[in-house]
């Protein structure tokens, strides 16, 4: 098998989160795939409910500082990092004071979801890929999971296409059993339409719930994994339809579990 830079994009990641499906696979398949030869770059939000001093974060100040404007405000990009030592590997944390204050994740305490999570979302994408250019290096694969991280695919195919940095990169994307009741704010097909986004497909945006968030996505994507036994087997449907590379679901208890994600990536290219 062939060795990758491999850039996760994650909507959790134990231990700085609750132990659940998404956020073991994340910690996980980090490790196995770094474990394998891969070089890995492992990238989560830095919600206010993570615990900094416990969990040892610290700002890396070369890579802070920059501005994002998104839908006409600014938002200052901060960047953290920590270790988790029985992993040997680095998890960046994407942190700006309007959107990841909040002693909370994606809902309120009422498991309301927060009504600028579109906004949130497009921040962290563009943040993490403004990252990952600071760093000067240059992914293979960039994998995203969980419907928060859903939207870079869109960035590097419209916005960051010509960057070397990320020309020729492979994106698949994770679909889990994070089903969002509600869609997300009106106007997202709009604010995206501001950062530069020019593409007739972006009417499937224009009820922005959580299948047509995927069903959009999907169609910047190269391959699509199904990381939770539930997923919505129709969107799963139609990427085979529309000819990308799909990855069914199997227990992480299965032997040869993290192979079947290498053999995945080499099938991409």
């Amino acid at each position: 098998m062939a060795t990758h830079k491999i850039l996760y994009i994650c909507q959790e990641i134990t231990p700085y989160l609750p132990e659940s499906e998404e956020s073991l696979l994340c910690r996980q398949l980090s490790q196995a795939m770094q474990e394998r030869g891969n070089e890995i770059r492992t990238f989560m939000p830095r919600y206010g409910c993570v615990n900094e001093r416990r969990n040892q974060l610290h700002e890396v100040i070369r890579l802070s500082g920059m501005n994002l404007i998104i839908d006409d405000n600014d938002h200052q990009l901060i960047i953290k990092v920590a270790s988790i030592p029985a992993a040997r590997i680095q998890i960046y944390f994407i942190d700006n004071e309007d959107f990841f204050s909040r002693k909370a994740t994606l809902t309120d305490a009422e498991g309301a979801a927060f009504e600028d999570n579109d906004e949130r979302m497009v921040f962290f994408a563009r943040g993490v890929l403004e990252t990952v250019k600071k760093l000067r290096w240059t992914p293979d694969v960039v994998h995203c999971h969980g419907w928060f991280s859903g939207i870079a695919p869109i960035y590097l195919r419209k916005v960051f296409n010509d960057d070397p940095i990320f020309r020729d990169v492979k994106i698949v994307t994770s679909l889990y059993n994070d089903r969002f009741a509600e869609p997300l704010n009106e106007r997202l097909r709009s604010k995206i339409e501001g950062e530069g986004v020019k593409d007739e497909n972006l009417s499937i945006l224009d009820t922005p719930s959580y299948e047509n968030l995927y069903r959009y996505v999907m169609t910047h994507t190269d391959g699509v994994v199904a990381g939770s036994a539930d997923v919505d087997a129709s969107l799963l449907e139609e990427a085979r339809k529309a000819g990308k590379s799909v990855l069914d679901y199997r227990s992480p208890d299965e032997e040869g579990f993290y192979e079947n994600y290498n053999r995945f990536y080499d099938e991409l290219f």
